[in-house]
């Protein structure tokens, strides 16, 4: 049996993301849910893949190298196929070789350092990692993200990781309570990547990562291609 709830948050958000892409004129084919499932124990991650969920976020890590496989374990049960597995946390060097073994898509490099480290381990993995650059694009001490007029360098000299490939821009807006405050980053973070395609090594620019639980409708309306809703999902969080 299911966890209670999860099956109706998890299309009450679904519905409200095909709400948003139909204002914005857009196919709502064209938006990934992305359920966040930091802190979440494996069955609730487990029960929401089984209820549709098809890509699933974690941001430590060490966590995700003991929860990810209990995951995987408890869909082959039933038959299910695996998510699609992001990385949205702050990225260190030494945790780089769990990353590049567990994890499909990384949305939270900034780092020319972290992308080459990245590379490496994909390369002893025999893996290829999609990669998206978070901007930071309010300077916000405290958040990751490489600042805006560096996203072109970096995306330059990625061009050097064989094993990644650099396929968007993710940014963490600031917590305002108003979700149309958040609509200026979005659309900033969208008119980016239409500049960045122009670029070397931009051709593959498609995705943008924007939006939470608080604000995600904004985003897809604004032209997000992944959002990411944990809360709206799973309910509260162990701490």
């Amino acid at each position: 049996m299911l966890s209670p709830g999860i099956p109706e948050r998890l299309r009450a958000v679904r519905e409200r993301a095909d709400a948003a892409a139909a204002r914005a004129a857009r196919d709502p084919a064209e938006v990934v849910v992305l359920g966040v499932g930091k802190r979440q124990p494996a069955e609730q991650i487990a029960d929401a893949v089984r209820a549709g969920l098809g890509h699933v976020a974690e941001s430590f890590a060490q966590e995700a190298r003991d929860k990810i496989p209990q995951v995987e374990a408890m869909l082959r049960e039933t038959g299910t196929p695996p998510p699609r597995w992001h990385f949205i946390g702050q990225l260190q060097r030494n945790k780089a070789h769990y990353v590049a073994r567990l994890f499909d898509c990384v949305e939270s490099m900034d780092r020319i350092e972290v992308a080459r480290e990245l590379d490496h381990r994909a390369a002893l993995a025999e893996r290829r990692l999609d990669v998206l650059i978070q901007v930071n694009l309010c300077g916000e001490a405290q958040k990751g993200g490489v600042a805006p007029d560096q996203v072109a360098p970096l995306l330059e000299e990625c061009r050097s990781c064989e094993r990644l490939r650099v396929t968007g821009l993710m940014t963490v807006p600031p917590a305002y309570d108003d979700p149309e405050a958040s609509r200026p980053v979005f659309a900033a973070l969208r008119e980016m990547r239409s500049e960045l395609r122009e670029k070397p090594g931009g051709e593959a620019l498609r995705e943008l990562s924007m939006g939470m639980s608080t604000d995600f409708e904004v985003a897809i309306e604004e032209g997000a291609t992944i959002v990411r809703v944990g809360t709206a999902i799973f309910g509260a969080r162990e701490e």
